[in-house]
């Protein structure tokens, strides 16, 4: 596992759909760089408003 550094803040959209078999059914697709938004407003994975909803 090589650890990185994140420079840039980049928009997705996913779906949560999984099919029987544990698969995601839609992936992830690329939008847009957020070149308005920096690496430090972006709430670390586990933290922030998406988490505490989950």
């Amino acid at each position: 596992m090589r650890l990185v550094r994140p420079d840039l803040v980049a928009e997705i959209s996913a779906d949560r759909a999984v099919d029987r078999g544990g698969v995601w059914r839609h992936p992830l697709r690329f939008k847009r760089l957020r070149l308005d938004v920096t690496v430090d407003d972006v709430p670390r994975f586990g933290e922030g408003r998406a988490a505490a909803a989950g």
